[in-house]
């Protein structure tokens, strides 16, 4: 297998960047002429003497924003550990470094707009969940990479990467065209790893977790929902468990992603704005597309629909219910449940019932298994494709049961468990169990929503507790702020990095960033402050009477309320809304 350089030094001339391999025996350079931005191959001893040098762990991609290009390097990486004898490395800090020696050219508002931009990229890179490998091929599952052709191997990791998962394939355009250059680009992945050695019966061997989130309709948890026109659903994550011990090895997989058809939810400034399934488009072309990929990828399909079945979510599960009947599709099976109503009261023991209820289908599904002579003993079959409103909470705790049963009959197999014996009681690797899935959970859900996950207290204690509630709560407010007031900024963002919006600078004028407010966003607000201050007052300083600080009291209560009723009802103008992409017409 081809593979990309691990280490480099960067060496900055005014007219140029050097980007040195420095892996034993390499001899390559990376030229990047930071005026026409060409890029070149040379050797070392084309490296002036004069350059500013520092080493870095990577190169992300390049972008070009208002004030022309910039390198987004990778400057501190954090093992998480051994995949195979491979080393899978976290991206922890980043750099972005202009080809322009000076922004002068720019005007006060250009100036404005490019650092806007540069602020939107350093939201991305900041965003915790960057992962790579430079010697293997991340992006695939391991029953993908059991079935390919001589050829495939030999392509460089660029090449041969799932595209859905690479979050640096834009940035890396220019990689993919000149194929000398891949050597110095590696495809990095965004979502979950975990990597456990975990020990039982004395038996040691490696437990791992892999989430890989799909760059394709990504965004943040009310801007992007449903599916696009090309099938691809909102927040989709494969997570895939593996466990390693002498030699063999054995993965599970699964799905999660938005319920497939045309619908939105923005935010509105209410807690939970009301749904709306789009009337005028035809949900089962994107619906088959969708799914048509899903077969072809994962095999059989089982749904699991866990959103509630009365209120708001009630009609979107009907719509998916009667879009999977439509289709008669006999590799696609549909499930719902209503995690609420079933686990109302505390009752987490009644999730046993969904568990049961697909264990025929999870046994037919199997998984894929290697042996110790690297020969594949089974396949998986089928996938189990998860999803509540925004696939994060209660599909996490699905997904961890079924994980957790597949994994018990792996390590059966394997011979590290014994017969009778069963995970749950092995206290030591149940607790390392538990909390990297709880992991996963709020990394998904940081990346989405904006908070980590609620229900974790269930996750790592197999129980719900008061705490856990409190917890949920507090995350429920963070969620509702960041949903509301910083969400367009994060989704702009997204957008930016994924190259879904690109800056042209040869363009000037207003950007999208320059949008102006309607006259009600900022009076309504400063009038019902003022109302509200005004209250507090005349209950504070009493008026002679009481019925004249009655009087006050009502009036500016009246004010501050009829205000606060406008606000409610024109939510969407008060709301971060995203400027670079309009979303209403992705929908």
């Amino acid at each position: 297998m081809a593979t990309a350089y691990e280490r480099f030094n960067l060496h900055a001339t005014p007219e140029k960047f050097y980007i040195e391999a420095c892996d034993d025996g390499s001899n390559d350079v990376l030229v990047i002429d930071r005026v026409s931005t060409e890029m070149t191959l040379t050797g070392i001893k084309d490296i002036p003497p004069s350059g500013v040098t520092r080493p870095i762990c990577g190169i992300m991609g390049t972008i070009r924003l208002v004030a022309g290009m910039y390198l987004i390097v990778i400057t501190r990486k954090r093992k998480v550990g051994s995949l195979f004898g491979h080393t899978v490395w976290k991206a922890v800090e980043f750099d972005m470094i202009s080809y322009k020696k000076t922004i002068l050219h720019l005007t006060d508002i250009q100036m404005q707009d490019n650092k806007t931009f540069l602020s939107m990229i350093n939201s991305v890179l900041n965003t915790d969940g960057f992962y790579f490998c430079t010697d293997y091929d991340l992006t695939h599952t391991q029953q993908r990479l059991a079935n390919t052709s001589p050829d495939f191997q030999e392509m460089s990791l660029l090449e041969r990467a799932d595209q859905r998962f690479v979050w640096n394939g834009y940035l890396l355009r220019d990689f993919f065209a000149q194929p000398e250059l891949q050597k110095f680009a590696f495809p990095v992945v965004h979502g979950f790893i975990a990597m456990k050695p975990c020990c039982i019966n004395g038996k040691i061997f490696e437990w791992i977790l892999i989430s890989r989130r799909s760059c394709f309709r990504a965004g943040v948890r009310y801007y992007v929902r449903g599916i696009d026109s090309e099938g691809h659903a909102a927040n989709f994550v494969e997570t895939e468990q593996i466990v390693q011990y002498n030699n063999s090895r054995a993965a599970f997989v699964q799905t999660r992603g938005s319920m497939p058809f045309f619908w939105s939810q923005r935010p509105n400034l209410k807690y939970k704005p009301k749904p709306q399934i789009n009337s005028t488009t035809n949900h089962l072309d994107g619906f088959q597309r969708h799914f048509d990929s899903q077969v072809l990828i994962y095999g059989k399909q089982v749904i699991l629909n866990l959103v509630n079945q009365k209120g708001s979510e009630l009609p979107l599960e009907q719509a998916f219910a009667k879009l999977v009947n439509t289709m008669e599709n006999g590799m696609i099976k549909y499930i719902a449940f209503d995690f609420h109503k079933e686990c109302s009261k505390m009752r987490w023991h009644r999730l046993q019932i969904l568990v049961d209820a697909v264990a025929e289908m999870q046994d037919e599904f199997g998984y894929f298994m290697l042996n110790s002579e690297g020969r594949v003993v089974s396949e998986q079959s089928g996938t189990f494709r998860s999803n509540c409103m925004d696939c994060l909470d209660r599909t996490n705790v699905i997904q961890s049961l079924l994980a957790r049963r597949s994994l018990q009959s792996q390590l059966q197999r394997m011979g590290v468990l014994h017969v009778g014996q069963k995970i749950e009681e092995q206290a030591d690797f149940e607790k390392i169990y538990k909390n990297a899935w709880a992991d996963n959970a709020n990394a998904c859900a940081k990346q989405y929503a904006g908070t980590g996950a609620l229900k974790t207290d269930f996750t790592r204690t197999g129980k719900r507790t008061q705490w856990g509630l409190v917890m949920d709560g507090w995350n429920s407010m963070i969620r509702y702020y960041k949903n509301n007031f910083s969400d367009g900024f994060r989704q702009d963002s997204i957008d930016l990095f994924l190259g879904n919006y690109t800056v042209d600078e040869s363009v000037i004028g207003l950007t999208p960033l320059r949008v102006q407010k309607d006259w009600k966003f900022l009076t309504l607000p400063i009038v019902m402050l003022v109302a509200f201050s005004m209250c507090i007052i005349c209950l504070l300083l009493a008026g002679d009477t009481w019925t004249e600080t009655l009087a006050y009291v009502l009036f500016w209560g009246t004010a501050s309320a009829v205000t606060a009723a406008v606000i409610l009802f024109n939510g969407k103008e008060f709301v971060d809304a995203p400027k670079l992409v309009q979303k209403e017409k992705m929908d």
